[in-house]
Formats: structure tokens, C-alpha cells, sequence
């Protein structure tokens, strides 16, 4: 449950919690921190802690990558303050006497929030849509894959040989996801009494493919909740012996794994959804047409804040459930945007990022060009219908990483949401993953040329 600071005194006092994980999300999206006893975290680091400032510079095999202006060898790689935000307390059932604490990362002194930190390019997004009078509501879709053995054993059998939790597709199959049920319902129990409001668990597209669903939120919230599902869902696989994988495309053969985000602006004042205009033939408000307008201009630009690694863009194939287009559709699972809802819960959901995108940057970043369209008034299109695989007059998303970085570099739109040393921040990420990826050899290189050359 999420629970107060008050409440979470008492439980520690009562001994019915003893360990709090102090959390943070890095730049590949993913859970980072310090198990805190619960006497420490009342006496003094529920007001403040500190994190060596290179968790914001490492890749994601945490190598201490050069060439960051943040934080190198050059600086001695200090300390960066981490404040924990109190309203984020939840307690895990399925660790035991253990509850989590997401902070905000903040300078040595503690006083400049660090501008590159995942949690504050979201924050500032957000004041920026408060400051139109808007509140931004997220829901994040995420997928993955189940296999019916341990992170070690695959591990040891280098990835070879995975066995899926199912040997056919399970879209929406109640007896297959039968047999995944003590896994699936520990998992949605487990986090729905953490505090994340689940709402179902249903078998995907693929053997042994996932989708999770929960309510939307706030974006900060929904964020927040993001990273702890995919945690969750990894640890609690391990209690089963079993793992999960929420990489972009983890079989050539296969859908690959998305994270749609549905999103939509809320009125602050009215709580009123201010995409919802039943007077258009479509439902659809000025604000809304020009919010998805925003989206569209900035997609191939925002490409390495919503396909972050080499592996996204394999993803993007045609008739497979992942978008090549950046167009939008109404209720159409081949746009890169499909119009969902009706009335009040009108919405746009962005199909385009995996579900190895970081929540923090990809809602900020979807946010932001929704806004610039709102300011400046940018004009909808009319929707495209029909199989957009086989439109080939539309706009194609970019197709890899590489694309992505070179689009990034040139953007003049770009600069316009983001501060230039976040770009150079995580355009330099971007260009770290690719660099790697060039330097390694692989398993179809060895198939394609060992004998044969």
C-alpha cells in the first residue's frame, strides 16, 4: 500500500518493516538505490542521502562511460544528494518487512536539482504543462515475455535455448494463462497491494508473451509506478524460478515487446478531461488536435528518448503489431498514434515505444511536443485509415539507432522543449549504446561468415 511517513514510523517501530529500499531510476529506466534500516531511515535519510553522481553517466552494463560534462574521471566522480519524496512510500508484500522511497537527485550541496536526472526532466515537463493549467495523465502499457526458467540458468546457456512460459500464442487465452497464474497473480496482487492500481494481466501475441495493465495516473505517478512493475515483475519471477524480459524485440521470429502510452491533459481547476469536445464529429477538442499535431511533428526527432537502444528499432516490423508510420488513426493498431476512448477517457495512445523505454523521458518528451503544438497552434491532419504498413506516402519512424542519434544531432526542434545540455546528455548516451554495439561480434555474424569467409 502507499502509506505515509507517519504511517511508515509506526511500522517500523512495530518491526512490521525493518528494511527501505531509497530508489532512484537511471537512465536506462531502471530501479537504482540503497536497503536503508528502518532506524537510519527515520534518525536522518528520510530527509537526505547521497549516490555517487555517476549513476547518471554508466551504461547498462554500468561501465563508467567517458565523455559526459555531468559527472568523469575529471570531476572524481562526487557525490550527488538524493532527497527522498515522502509521498512515494510503499510497502512490497513480496519482500519481506520491506518498503521503497523514490527520491530527487540534487547537486553535492543539495540545493540545484540535478537537470539531467530522469525524475526532473519529467518534474519540469510537468510544471510546464501546470503552467498552461494543465495536469498531464498517463496510463503506460507494458509487455514482456515469461520463460520457465532462472535468470542463472540462461545466463549460463547464453541465452540460447529459452524455454517460453508457452509453446503457442496466448493472446487473450484463459487456460494457458491458467497455467502462468500463480506467477501472473502474485504479480498483480503483489502490486496492487503495494499501491499500483493493477487491473488485469492477459496472455499477448506471441508463446509466452504478457501485457499488464494498470489505471492511468498522474505522470509522475505513473512513471514512478512504471519502474516499480518492471522490478516487481523480475523479482517476483525469481521467486518462481522463472525470468521475464521486457526487451524491445528478444526473438526475430516474434512480436516484439511494446509500452503504449495513453495519454491525455486534464484541466487542473475542473479535473475535466480537455481532449473531450462532443460538439466535433470525432469528440475531439482544438487543444487535443493540436496536442497530437505536436507529437507527430517531434516523433523521428524524440526517436532516442522512445527507442533508447540498438535493440528498439527491431521492433518496428511490418504486420507486427509495432508501428513503422508516424501518422495517427482513430482506434487503428497500425498508426504510431491511435485515438482511443470516447467522452470523457478520449485519448491518444503512442504505440511507438518498447517496453525497454524510460518512463521519465519518454512521457516528458511526448508531453512537451504535445505542448508546443497546443502553443503554437499546429493543425491535425485528418486521420489515416486502413493498413498504414502498406501506405507508403506516409512518414516512416526511424528504423535504427544510428537514424535516431543523427536526427537527434540535427534537430532544430528538439531545443525547443529540451535544455541543450540535457540533449548533449543523453544524445552522448545514445551514442555510447551504438558505439558498443558496432564494436561486438554476434552470434549471426558467426552463423554468416565463420566457415564461409
Amino acid at each position: 500500500m502507499t502509506i505515509t511517513f507517519s504511517e511508515l514510523k509506526k511500522k517500523i517501530n512495530k518491526k512490521e518493516i525493518d528494511t527501505v529500499l531509497v530508489s532512484l531510476s537511471d537512465m536506462q529506466g531502471r530501479l537504482t538505490g540503497k536497503r536503508v534500516t528502518g532506524k537510519a531511515f527515520l534518525d536522518y535519510v528520510h530527509k537526505e542521502t547521497h549516490f555517487c553522481d555517476y549513476l547518471y553517466t554508466v551504461d547498462m552494463d554500468m561501465y563508467t562511460v567517458p565523455g559526459y560534462k555531468s559527472s568523469s574521471w575529471d570531476t572524481g566522480y562526487g557525490d550527488m544528494t538524493v532527497k527522498p519524496d515522502l509521498k512515494t512510500i510503499k510497502v512490497l508484500p513480496w519482500l519481506e518487512k520491506t518498503a521503497i522511497i523514490l527520491g530527487d537527485s540534487y547537486d553535492h550541496e543539495g540545493k540545484l536539482p540535478l537537470q539531467h536526472s530522469t525524475r526532473q526532466i519529467l518534474k519540469e515537463a510537468i510544471q510546464k504543462a501546470n503552467s498552461m493549467g494543465f495536469q498531464p495523465m498517463i496510463g503506460s502499457e507494458l509487455e514482456f515475455f515469461l520463460f520457465n526458467q532462472t535468470y542463472d540458468e540462461i545466463h549460463t546457456n547464453h541465452y540460447k535455448n529459452l524455454k517460453e512460459s508457452s509453446w503457442y500464442i496466448e493472446d487473450y487465452m484463459i487456460f494457458q494463462t491458467s497455467k502462468e497464474e500463480p506467477y501472473l497473480r502474485d504479480l498483480r496482487n503483489g502490486l496492487l497491494e503495494s499501491g499500483v492500481y493493477v487491473e488485469c494481466t492477459k496472455g499477448e501475441a506471441a508463446p509466452g508473451q504478457q501485457e499488464i495493465n494498470v489505471v492511468f495516473t498522474d505522470a509522475l505517478s505513473m512513471a514512478d509506478d512504471h519502474i516499480l512493475i518492471k522490478n516487481a515483475a523480475k523479482e517476483i519471477a525469481f521467486q518462481h524460478n522463472k525470468a521475464v524480459s521486457f526487451m524491445a524485440k528478444y526473438k526475430e521470429e516474434v512480436c516484439g515487446c511494446s509500452c503504449h502510452i495513453h495519454n491525455s491533459l486534464f484541466n487542473i481547476k475542473t479535473k475535466k478531461n480537455v481532449f473531450a469536445d462532443s460538439k466535433d464529429k470525432m469528440g475531439m477538442s482544438k487543444i487535443f488536435k493540436s496536442y497530437i499535431a505536436g507529437q507527430i511533428e517531434f516523433l523521428s526527432d524524440l526517436s532516442i528518448f522512445l527507442a533508447p537502444n540498438v535493440n528498439s528499432y527491431k521492433r518496428f516490423q511490418e504486420g507486427s503489431f509495432a508501428p513503422t508510420k508516424s501518422a495517427w488513426g482513430i482506434d487503428n493498431r497500425t498508426a504510431g498514434f491511435r485515438l482511443a476512448g470516447h467522452g470523457n477517457s478520449i485519448r491518444i495512445e503512442c504505440r511507438v515505444p518498447g517496453s525497454d523505454v524510460n518512463p521519465y523521458l519518454s512521457f516528458a518528451g511526448l508531453i512537451l511536443a504535445g505542448l508546443y503544438g497546443i502553443e503554437n497552434n499546429l493543425k491535425l491532419e485528418a486521420p489515416i485509415s486502413g493498413n498504414l504498413y502498406s501506405n507508403k506516402k506516409l512518414k516512416e519512424v526511424p528504423k535504427t539507432l544510428n537514424q535516431a542519434i543523427d536526427l537527434a544531432r540535427k534537430s532544430k526542434l528538439l531545443p525547443k522543449i529540451f535544455p541543450q545540455d540535457v540533449l548533449d546528455h543523453y544524445i552522448h548516451a545514445a551514442e555510447w549504446e551504438q558505439s558498443e554495439y558496432d564494436k561486438s561480434v554476434n552470434d549471426w555474424e558467426h552463423r554468416r561468415y565463420f566457415e564461409r569467409t
